[in-house]
């Protein structure tokens, strides 16, 4: 089983902090392709990455869990029976 992450929380401060993803992929020096990768699940972070990243969006050791660590939840939609 794979575990997808909801990086939600990282791609608000990014937003906050940098405007863009692409301004933020140039100061982490990555292409905004693999950003974006990484940011739907497609690659991971390496621990590097993730400090740097939290250094670059001002954050503290506690952020590193919710930007990196929190866990996508499945939307599950409810049907009503109407019958």
């Amino acid at each position: 089983m794979i575990i997808k992450f909801d990086y939600s929380t990282l791609k608000g401060a990014i937003v906050k902090i940098y405007g863009t993803q692409k301004a933020f992929a140039r100061a982490m020096n990555m292409s905004e392709r693999t950003l974006s990768l990484k940011l739907n699940n497609h690659i991971f972070f390496n621990q590097g990455e993730m400090t740097q990243a939290t250094k670059l969006l001002n954050g503290q050791n506690n952020d590193l869990k919710e930007f990196f660590f929190t866990p996508k939840v499945q939307k599950i939609e409810q049907r009503k029976n109407t019958a």
